[in-house]
C-alpha cells in the first residue's frame, strides 16, 4: 500500500505533538535552570567550577544509562506510562533542588533527575515518531526537541535572573519553576494514548515485531554512527551550556543581567535550529545536513571565543553555535535514530543514541571541562568544546541517507531512467 493511501489521524498527531513538546520544554527548564543560578549558588554553598561540571555531568550519566534501559521498556509496554511517571518525578526533584544544603545533596538530586529525564526522552520521542506521518517525522521530532532548547537554554536564564529580583533567593526559583511540570503531567494523563499493537499506520519500519532483539541495534550502521556523532555534538554544546555563564561573568566580567541576555541565545538559536535542521533534512537529506551543521557550529564557536565583552556580538555568535549544535541533537536523536531502528526497536534506538551521547558527551565532557576551568582557566573550556564539534563532522561523513522524501525522489529518478 502506498504511503499516501493509508489513513492517518492528523488531529491525534497534532495533539500528541503539542503535549509532548510542552513536556520536553519542562525537561529543558528543570535541567538547565541551574546554570544561570550557579554563580549565586557558588557563594552560598561554597562550590567551585569542578563541582559544577560534576553536577552537570552526573545528570547526563544517569540520563544516559536510563535512556538506554527505559527505551527498551517503552518498546515493550508502551510510551504513556513512562512519560507520565517521568514528568512527575523530575518536576518533584527539581523543586527539591532548592532545598539542597551542599554539594552532596545536590549531587544526589541531580543524579535522580537524570533517571527521570532519561526515561522521558526515548518514550516521548518514539511516541511522536509513532503518530507522525513519515513526510513530517523530521520536522515533528525536531520541533519537540526544540522546545527543550527554547525553555531550558533560551528562557531559563531570563526566567531565573528575573525571578531572583522578586523572590527571596535562588532556593525559591527552583520551587516555582517545577510547578508547570505537574500541570502538564496531568494533561498528558487525560489526553495521551498509546497506539494499539499492530495498528497500521503507514510506517512499516516502525511497527513492532514479535520479539526483536536489542542486540540488532548494533548491526545498523547509522545507529552506531549516531551514537558517536551525538557524543561529539553533546561534548560541544553541553560544555558550552554549562560553562558559558561563568565564562561571561568571571572572564569577560559581564554583569548578571547581560550574562542572562547572552546565554539566552543558546535557547533561541537551539529552538529554531532543532526544528529547522530536522525539517530541512526531510528535503535535502540527513547526511548533508549533519555534516554542514557540525562545520558551521565549529566555525561559529571559534568566532565566539575571540569576541570580547560585547553582549550583542556574543549573543549573535552564540545564537549561530546553538542553532547548528543543538539542531544536531534533534537530528540524530530524532529522525536519524528513528529511521535507523530495526523493527520494534524505535524507542530503544532513540534511547541508546541519546544515552551514549549523554554518558560521554554530556557526562564525562562537562566534568573534564570543569577540571580544565578549575586548574587552567575557564576560557580554555571553549577550545575543548570545539574539538568535539570538529570530530562530529568527520563521523557524519560516513552516514547512510535515510530521509523518506529524498529516497523517494531518488527511486522516482531511477524509475524514469
Amino acid at each position: 500500500m502506498l504511503q499516501h493511501d493509508i489513513p492517518h489521524d492528523t488531529g491525534h498527531e497534532r495533539k500528541t505533538l503539542i503535549l509532548l513538546a510542552f513536556g520536553f520544554a519542562l525537561v529543558g527548564l528543570d535541567r538547565w535552570i541551574i546554570a544561570p543560578l550557579f554563580p549565586h549558588m557558588m557563594k552560598d554553598l561554597g562550590l567551585d567550577y569542578q563541582q559544577f561540571g560534576i553536577l552537570i555531568g552526573v545528570l547526563s550519566l544517569t540520563w544516559g544509562v536510563c535512556a538506554i534501559t527505559m527505551g527498551r521498556l517503552a518498546d515493550r509496554i508502551g510510551h504513556r506510562k513512562i512519560v507520565i511517571a517521568a514528568m512527575v518525578l523530575f518536576s518533584l526533584l527539581s523543586s527539591l533542588s532548592g532545598f539542597a544544603s551542599g554539594f552532596a545533596s545536590l549531587l544526589i538530586i541531580r543524579a535522580m533527575m537524570g533517571v527521570a529525564e532519561g526515561a522521558f526522552l526515548p518514550a516521548g520521542v518514539a511516541a511522536i515518531a509513532e503518530v507522525s506521518h513519515p513526510s513530517r517525522r523530521g520536522f515533528n521530532q525536531g520541533l519537540q526537541f526544540s522546545m527543550a532548547a527554547l525553555m531550558g537554554l533560551g528562557l531559563a536564564p531570563i526566567i531565573a535572573t528575573q525571578l531572583l529580583r522578586v523572590l527571596p533567593s535562588w532556593h525559591w526559583v527552583f520551587a516555582v519553576s517545577a510547578v508547570p511540570g505537574f500541570v502538564v503531567a496531568l494533561l498528558i494523563t487525560m489526553m495521551l494514548r498509546d497506539r494499539p499493537r499492530g495498528e497500521p499506520d503507514g510506517k512499516t519500519a516502525l511497527r513492532a515485531s514479535d520479539n526483536p532483539r536489542w542486540s540488532t541495534l548494533f548491526r545498523s550502521r547509522n545507529v552506531v554512527l549516531g551514537m558517536l556523532a551525538t557524543l561529539c555534538a553533546m561534548a560541544g554544546i553541553f560544555v558550552i551550556s554549562a560553562m558559558v555563564p561563568n565564562y561571561l561573568v568571571d572572564y569577560l566580567h559581564l554583569d548578571t543581567e547581560h550574562m542572562g541576555f547572552v546565554v539566552s541565545a543558546l535557547g533561541v538559536g537551539g529552538f529554531i535550529g532543532e526544528f529547522a535542521l530536522a525539517g530541512v533534512s526531510d528535503f535535502i537529506g540527513r547526511r548533508v545536513t549533519a555534516v554542514a551543521s557540525f562545520v558551521f557550529a565549529a566555525v561559529s564557536l571559534y568566532v565566539f571565543a575571540r569576541i570580547g565583552a560585547d553582549p550583542w556580538a556574543l549573543f549573535f555568535a552564540l545564537f549561530v553555535v546553538s542553532f547548528f549544535a543543538l539542531g544536531l541533537l534533534g537530528l540524530f536523536t530524532g529522525p536519524i535514530a528513528t529511521e535507523a531502528a530495526p523493527q520494534g526497536l524505535v524507542a530503544s534506538a532513540i534511547g541508546i543514541t541519546s544515552g551514549a551521547g549523554e554518558i560521554f558527551g554530556g557526562g564525562v565532557a562537562p566534568a573534564m571541562a570543569g577540571f580544565i576551568a578549575q586548574h587552567y582557566g575557564i576560557q580554555f573550556t571553549l577550545p575543548f568544546a570545539l574539538v568535539g564539534l570538529t570530530c562530529g563532522a568527520f563521523v557524519s561523513l560516513a552516514l547512510r541517507e535515510t530521509a523518506p522524501r529524498l529516497l523517494a525522489r531518488r527511486e522516482a529518478a531511477i524509475a524514469i531512467q
